[in-house]
């Protein structure tokens, strides 16, 4: 009975070990869990079993557990939980190049105070600076700020 409860407890203790290693990183509570139940186990072979064998004990459960730690970081299971891609594109992604302030063009919605007009033989869409323009009305550019055109 006296191996079936230390091997229980230092069984116990190695999976929960493992199980913060592989499926909850970041937690601590599981993990800290383990070490007590293994470190339970340890000092229940120091009270049952003679100081030697008790020591042999807790080498094995020492190695064991080290080696599940370092099977943890080694197995690449921390790739699964990072961020492999990234953000293509940003404030800037090139929809006004070639516009300039002081350019004509027409609207072909009516800007509410958004809305489209074809400049330089292209759609965008523009911001009205004083609110309604109706749409087939002569614009303006006259600020372009980030993406935005702003016409009047």
């Amino acid at each position: 009975m006296t191996i079936f409860v230390l091997s229980s407890l230092l069984i116990i203790g190695l999976i929960l070990l493992l199980a913060e290693v592989l499926f909850v990183p970041g937690t601590t509570i599981v993990g800290i869990l383990g070490m007590i139940v293994s470190l339970a186990g340890i000092a229940y072979a120091f009270i049952s079993f003679e100081p030697e064998v008790a020591w042999w004990i807790t080498g094995i459960a020492v190695i064991l557990n080290v080696a599940a730690i370092i099977y943890g970081f080694s197995s690449g299971v921390w790739n699964r939980f990072s961020l492999k891609s990234e953000i293509k594109g940003g404030t800037f992604d090139g929809r006004t190049e070639g516009l300039q302030v002081g350019m004509p063009g027409r609207t072909i919605s009516d800007l509410k105070p958004v809305g489209k007009a074809m400049i330089d033989d292209k759609i965008y869409e523009v911001r009205s600076s004083g609110g309604f323009i109706s749409v087939g009305t002569e614009i303006t550019i006259i600020k372009i700020e980030n993406n935005t055109i702003i016409v009047n």
